[in-house]
């Protein structure tokens, strides 16, 4: 069985992380590995590390009480790797052909401050598979009612959507595709898109609703529109900087702001991404 990765440094922020992961978990019926990462040795020394090593790996058992439990699709375990945060939870999702990262963003803490700030996005970017960000003070409590879904005109925006549509039918939430254009020249091939995106919605039997907009922000215009309608989730899609290179992916500036600014969970999808959601 698949494993849904969550990255922990014991901050608020990364607990969220864990009970929303589990709560995706039962509806998903797979795993969840929780992973702390310990610095490079060269930032501590040998007895700052080793009580730190000790410290966590008490903690992670402390957690694996407490929320296996919970997880009633499988079976939560823990584990303390070495390196940079990105680069391990990345090669943690490969080896468990992961469904998903989840991570949180702005949980610092007194023990260690690993997801705020640029370190999100690189887990984003080293990640083979979608991941999930959420922000300390999150209502995950509520449910998964209404995803907003940008879409524009171009080569890889559609690319997001089998993943949140998949997303939508576990959760039973109602997808609100948001079209965006920053030029009436684009709006018969938006369109167009549009209609491709709900037919597909139909066939796999998912609530949706589709607006189109003019923006000159992608951000703000993507953030506002959220609040408005009270959103749970934002999909996105990262980019790619090599058409020949899946496995170079970078963020882009809009998906950057978005996951820094965002309230809410940001669910970021890479063109192609190697592994899917399992039906």
């Amino acid at each position: 069985m698949s494993s849904i990765v969550v990255g922990t440094d014991f901050s608020n922020g990364s607990y969220m992380a864990l009970e929303l992961a589990i709560d995706i978990a039962n509806k998903m019926k797979t795993d969840v590995k929780l992973i702390w990462v310990k610095r490079e040795k060269k930032l501590f020394t040998d007895e700052q590390l080793e009580s730190a090593i000790h410290l966590a790996s008490d903690k992670l058992v402390e957690l694996q009480e407490k929320y296996s439990r919970r997880l009633t699709g499988g079976k939560l375990s823990t584990e303390v790797r070495s390196g940079k945060v990105a680069q391990v939870l990345g090669e943690a999702a490969r080896e468990e052909k992961s469904p998903m990262i989840v991570c949180g963003t702005n949980g610092a803490s007194g023990f260690e401050r690993y997801f705020m700030g640029s370190t999100a996005v690189r887990i984003v970017m080293d990640s083979p598979c979608p991941v999930l960000t959420i922000r300390e003070g999150f209502n995950f409590h509520k449910d998964l009612e209404n995803i907003v879904m940008p879409i524009r005109v171009n080569e890889t925006s559609r690319q997001k959507v089998p993943f949140t549509t998949e997303m939508a039918r576990i959760f039973g939430s109602k997808v609100h595709i948001l079209g965006l254009i920053d030029s009436p020249v684009y709006a018969s091939e938006l369109r167009t898109y549009i209609f491709q995106i709900e037919e597909f919605m139909k066939q796999e039997g998912v609530k949706f609703e589709s607006l189109v907009k003019r923006y000159s922000n992608y951000c703000d215009t993507v953030m506002k529109y959220a609040e408005d309608i009270d959103a749970d989730l934002v999909a996105i899609n990262t980019e790619q900087n090599n058409p020949i290179n899946v496995a170079r992916i970078f963020l882009g500036t809009n998906a950057q702001q978005i996951v820094h600014k965002s309230q809410i969970p940001v669910l970021c999808v890479h063109p192609n991404d190697i592994f899917n959601v399992a039906r």
